[in-house]
């Protein structure tokens, strides 16, 4: 019999082998709290996760973006790389020229950033001219336990005060 039968794929932190659903919430706070309790009370809280679901991305408009918007923008991108390609030289510099060559790196960095920003703008003709920040973010959150222990957590959620998570056929 070969050495591999014996062999198991090691299980991931995050995987539960039969996970069953204790309750679903709005809130992850209200997750949290529900997972706190249990865990006041003893509950074998490693057999518990909190899983994101029903995920949807959120974007936030910051701002218009103008030429000159995108060109500051890139310039100064470009000076703050210029100095640090600047000092990682400086390092190796042997004549004692570290200002100079710092000032050096981010003048062509300046110049590189100012360059490729308006390049990278120029090539969106038009079709996104704002600024924004994006995530993403869950609707619900559940609380999963495995199988062995579903019941138990259950019991010790319905005397929780204030108990108010949904149950879905899940």
């Amino acid at each position: 019999m070969s050495s591999q039968a014996n062999f198991r794929m090691p299980r991931s932190g995050l995987t539960l082998e039969f996970p069953q659903s204790l309750g679903v919430y709005d809130k992850y706070e209200q997750a949290q709290k529900a997972v706190d309790y249990l865990s006041d009370n003893q509950f074998p809280v490693q057999n518990c996760m909190i899983v994101g679901t029903d995920l949807k991305q959120v974007e936030r408009v910051t701002g218009r973006l103008t030429t000159g918007r995108v060109a500051v923008g890139g310039l100064l991108s470009g000076v703050w790389m210029g100095l640090f390609v600047g000092l990682i030289f400086s390092l190796f510099d042997k004549n004692g020229s570290a200002l100079a060559i710092s000032l050096a790196t981010a003048l062509f960095g300046a110049l590189f950033g100012l360059i490729w920003a308006l390049v990278g703008y120029a090539a969106t003709r038009g079709q996104r001219d704002f600024s924004s920040v994006s995530q993403i973010v869950a609707t619900r959150y559940e609380v999963l336990v495995e199988h062995k222990v579903a019941q138990q957590g259950r019991d010790l959620l319905a005397k929780m005060p204030g108990y108010t998570a949904q149950q879905y056929n899940l």
